[in-house]
């Protein structure tokens, strides 16, 4: 780096500074240089998976679907028929022992009493049923 004191001029004029000047450069040559060691083990870094060898299985087994309603006057059905409390436990019990178990849909009325629904829900959990959905939700949306 140089220091330009004075002017060896007769004229009252500055002198033209000509060097360039390289503090941008390097500031950007810099960050050029971080940037590509913060990518390059991004760029090299893999991942390793077993991928499963053979052919999958032919067909797959399509679960059957219970239907349980609950209308607005809180009556239960199973698959379309009406059925009381204890039928609807013995229902479910046996559904509960098959092996695979299927899934159970229930739907209720936005009507019908929450307390219907959440015995219907209580017994299927006791049973051990693990394949339950709660079909027509939206309705109860404002």
């Amino acid at each position: 780096m140089t220091i330009n004191l004075g002017t060896s001029s007769d004229s009252g004029d500055p002198e033209v500074m000509m060097d360039i000047n390289t503090t941008p450069l390097i500031d950007v040559m810099l960050v050029l240089l971080v940037m590509l060691i913060i990518t390059i083990p991004i760029q090299l870094h893999s991942v390793t998976l077993e991928m499963p060898v053979g052919t999958p299985p032919s067909t797959m087994m399509k679960s059957e679907k219970i239907q349980v309603d609950i209308d607005e006057k809180s009556v239960v059905y199973w698959q379309g028929l009406p059925v009381n409390e204890a039928e609807l436990n013995a229902k479910m019990g046996a559904v509960a022992r098959t092996n695979p178990q299927p899934e159970v849909h229930i739907r209720p009325n936005k009507v019908s009493q929450y307390a219907v629904f959440a015995n219907v829900l209580a017994s299927s959990k006791r049973l051990g049923l693990t394949k339950i959905a709660v079909i027509g939700a939206e309705q109860f949306v404002q």
